[in-house]
């Protein structure tokens, strides 16, 4: 059973957020009022929104009630999924899935399956798998896939490290390659541009910013390779480092947990989005560049505002009220929220300067994840 606890008021964030409202600069992204809208449920058997069958029917077929997270990249014409902590096995076990759909509508998702018939746990020799220790990015680089993996969970610290891992099977079997960070890119956020494998990387769960390495594709496979940003050089230029511990902040922030990164090519923009306590909700921000610098945050979607509480996310009904019958079995008293926004690229549809962009979120009560959608345009 997960044992992730959803914390609604997190760490006060220090960097600048503004609402959609507000205006922005010229040739900006911004995010277009009251766009994002529910897809769909990806995960469980009953979607809770509709009460109607979900086109997976992940219980049914593979044993997986209950999941979060669900990071995507592509891999061999397939769209793959990392989820987390997943219910319907003993203990915390993760699972990997994968899509052929090309629409977010449509999307049915696929596990290895075990020896049991129901979906075979991703297992990296040498590192704890339990609660908290998840898969958090992954890419597909040289005929393999790459995932960087959570693990050493503890009391004092709700993530003690990330791995690099490699599976040369699609998937089904991994080793891992070496300790990627104690540090600054423990969650991390990969894609490629330019000739480069870009990491973006968190450190302290839901207590960090987020830092930036690149690698060259061939050679993910060695973390000697890694370079850090550091900052400008005098020219302007960028200053990259052997040494992690160069790599500063993209911008201020001190609440950054699951996030995710992508490069929108209607808006030529690169966009992170992720989860906030404070101001609520999930948040995006944009840049020209993968260094930045990086634009304010737009909250794109809350759960009150946007159509989450009550709808796919459960409120604690208050004296008088009726349930919404949104919580799981025995978790009446638990109030759902919003948190693993990761970017499905796959399905980003647009024109030039507009473009509408598809990312999974999970719900925490119903422990299970969503795809959502929000538009976005170039400011005026």
């Amino acid at each position: 059973m997960r044992i992730r606890l959803f914390a609604i008021v997190a760490a006060i964030a220090s960097g600048l957020v503004i609402s959609s409202a507000e205006a922005a600069e010229p040739s900006e992204l911004v995010y277009v009022p009251q766009s994002t809208k529910r897809v769909c449920q990806l995960t469980g058997d009953i979607d809770r929104e509709t009460n109607r069958p979900t086109l997976s029917q992940t219980g049914k077929r593979f044993g997986v009630e209950g999941t979060d997270l669900g990071s995507s990249f592509e891999h061999d014409g397939k769209l793959y999924f990392l989820f987390g902590d997943t219910v319907g096995r003993p203990g915390a076990r993760d699972a990997v899935a994968w899509t052929t759909s090309q629409s977010p509508m449509k999307i049915v998702l696929e596990f290895f399956r075990d020896r049991d018939g129901k979906w075979l746990p991703p297992t990296v020799p040498g590192i704890s798998q339990g609660g908290f220790e998840v898969p958090s990015g992954g890419i597909s680089a040289a005929g393999a896939i790459y995932v960087a993996y959570t693990t050493d969970h503890t009391a004092a610290k709700t993530m003690g490290r990330s791995v690099m891992a490699v599976s040369r099977d699609d998937g089904r079997t991994w080793r891992m390659l070496y300790e990627l960070s104690r540090d600054k890119f423990i969650n991390v956020s990969m894609l490629t541009a330019d000739g480069w494998l870009f990491i973006f990387g968190s450190g302290d769960y839901r207590k960090s910013t987020v830092c930036l390495a690149r690698v060259r594709p061939n050679e993910i496979g060695e973390r000697s390779k890694l370079e850090f940003f550091a900052g400008d050089e005098p020219n302007g230029g960028p200053k990259w480092s052997p040494r992690e511990t160069s790599a500063i902040p993209l911008f201020p922030n001190n609440q950054i947990g699951e996030f995710s990164v992508a490069y929108l090519e209607p808006v030529k923009r690169f966009v992170m989005l992720y989860n906030s306590g404070n101001p609520r909700g999930i948040i995006m921000r944009s840049s020209k560049l993968p260094r930045g610098p990086w634009s304010a945050g737009v909250v794109i979607f809350n759960p009150g505002r946007d159509n989450g509480y009550g709808h796919f996310i459960h409120s604690v009904a208050k004296p008088g009220e009726l349930p919404d019958g949104l919580g799981d079995p025995g978790r009446a008293g638990t109030v759902g929220g919003e948190y693993g926004p990761f970017i499905m690229s796959r399905y980003t549809t647009g024109t030039p300067g507009q473009c509408r962009i598809y990312y999974t979120m999970s719900t925490w009560n119903p422990y299970q994840v969503v795809a959502m959608q929000s538009d976005l345009r170039q400011a005026p």
